[in-house]
């Protein structure tokens, strides 16, 4: 069988002026692709304005509002395909106290297949300021003769459409979830999808099935409450508009995935969205591993509780956050017993037929990375080289620059294939190499540190604090910043 990779259709959060020191916009833009077999591809927008961030003057009305100024474009070899120039208005309130939330703008441009440049461009009109500039690649890609899944748009709420609006799709008006992360105080997951192309590719009258779930970030392995199947009808477009009950789902890094495959059960193709959940009533209990016999196991043979501990330690970088909580608190108060187990369930939870060799491969890497990252106050795995490197395996290559002129010492790590995703990049900058602490400023992979003004950070060596509305890195001589993270060797 053909084999068929996950893939992210596009689906991305960018936040934008978080500083919480800034005086600046704060704002969460989230982007889409779905598709009509009428018009073809189309993209959606999605911005939240934290209203807080931005000044509210008296209106005519005799209440505040405040009113951002937002250009949205899109190039092709800087040429511009679509763009759109608007002011966005905040709801009116009474008195300027009362600016405690966000409030959200959705726009639509249909763009045929391709590679675009999209430009965004924000600014508070009630300030004097510059606007805050970002600038993202992004693909578009619905081949019409296979099998394809839109983006996934997580949804705050929904109503029956009574109108031709923005915000519908199949019958209702979606308001979108602006954000990747769930509180504890929300205890829905709601979602809405389409998928194209199943009657062509299939045949009228076929059926295939659906299967969503969501599954450990760092393990892959699917969260058995949450796992969903249905079987579904062949038609040109298929709604999936589902959703879960999170209130059990524990803290964590998690992956929304839909696929979708045929009635001979081969996966024809697959999307995945990356989500975040804070939920700290939920914990892994010592009586979840009451019952692992320990007996002819080779945790049996570590029987020192301190080397045993160290070894739980150096798990940190590919452990959920679930299981870093616990691990946390029982090197300080479990016993020895209770450790074992831990580990056991740990490294079978990775290998259920030879979890010890899976921890003999993993403690070899440790030990690389002990060598090559420790510094004078840190073993190697604590370190954020050290925890990139257990968590995604070596990089395809790095470029080092030490000895540049106004830069702080810099390292960029490329990865061609990050578990799902391709072409990733790890800055990581020190501001001093004889520690060889180098700290992890910006990586585009999803669910990691992203900074994307990181490069004034690695050139405020010798010169003036950067502004925040800046985006445009002014040149330095004899800086080869640019074409190490364009073309790292």
């Amino acid at each position: 069988m053909k084999t068929v990779m996950r893939v992210f259709v596009l689906n991305l959060l960018v936040i934008l002026g978080s500083s919480a020191f800034s005086q600046n916009i704060k704002a969460y833009l989230f982007y889409n692709s779905f598709y009509t077999p009428e018009n073809g591809p189309f993209l959606e927008t999605y911005l939240s304005v934290a209203a807080q961030s931005i000044r509210f003057v008296a209106n005519e009305n005799g209440k505040y509002q405040g009113t951002v100024d937002i250009t949205m474009m899109f190039k092709q070899n800087d040429q511009v395909i679509d763009f759109k120039k608007y002011d966005l208005y905040s709801p009116e309130i009474e008195d300027t106290t009362q600016s405690q939330f966000n409030f959200i703008d959705q726009q639509r441009f249909v763009l045929p297949n391709g590679t675009y440049d999209f430009e965004l461009l924000i600014a508070d009109k009630n300030k004097e300021m510059l606007p805050i500039v970002m600038s993202r690649p992004l693909i578009i890609h619905y081949p019409p003769d296979t099998v394809n899944i839109s983006g996934i748009e997580l949804v705050e709420s929904f109503a029956p459409s009574t109108s031709l609006n923005v915000l519908a799709k199949s019958g209702y008006d979606l308001v979108p979830y602006v954000s990747n992360f769930y509180p504890e105080t929300v205890d829905r997951l709601i979602f809405y999808s389409e998928v194209y192309n199943t009657e062509k590719v299939l045949g009228a009258g076929d059926k295939f099935l659906v299967t969503y779930y969501i599954e450990s970030f760092e393990t892959e392995n699917p969260v058995a409450e949450f796992v969903r199947i249905k079987r579904e009808d062949t038609r040109s477009v298929n709604v999936l508009f589902n959703e879960f009950d999170i209130s059990r789902l524990p803290t964590g890094n998690y992956n929304l995935v839909i696929e979708i495959r045929n009635k001979q059960n081969e996966l024809m193709t697959s999307n995945q969205l990356f989500f975040q959940r804070s939920n700290p009533s939920m914990q892994l209990d010592v009586r979840d591993f009451a019952n692992l016999d320990l007996e002819n196991t080779f945790v049996t043979r570590i029987t020192n509780r301190d080397t045993l501990a160290e070894f739980i330690k150096t798990l940190y970088p590919i452990s959920t956050q679930l299981e870093k909580t616990f691990a946390q608190t029982n090197i300080k108060t479990g016993d020895l017993a209770t450790l074992q187990r831990y580990f056991l369930s740990f490294w079978l939870t990775r290998d259920p037929y030879q979890p010890e060799n899976e921890w003999i491969k993993y403690k070899e890497e440790v030990d690389k990375a002990n060598a090559s990252f420790r510094t004078r106050t840190k073993k190697g795995y604590e370190t954020d080289r050290g925890r990139v490197y257990l968590q995604y395996g070596p990089p395809n290559a790095i470029s080092e620059s030490y000895y540049e002129p106004n830069a702080y010492p810099y390292e960029i790590w490329h990865y061609y294939q990050l578990k799902n995703q391709r072409n990733k990049k790890f800055v990581f900058f020190s501001r001093e190499i004889s520690t060889n602490d180098f700290e992890l400023i910006h990586s585009d992979a999803v669910g990691e540190l992203a900074n994307y003004q990181w490069q004034f950070v690695i050139h405020e060596r010798g010169n003036a604090p950067h502004g925040l509305d800046q985006d445009q890195m002014e040149d330095h001589w004899g800086s080869k910043i640019d074409d190490y993270f364009d073309n790292p060797r």
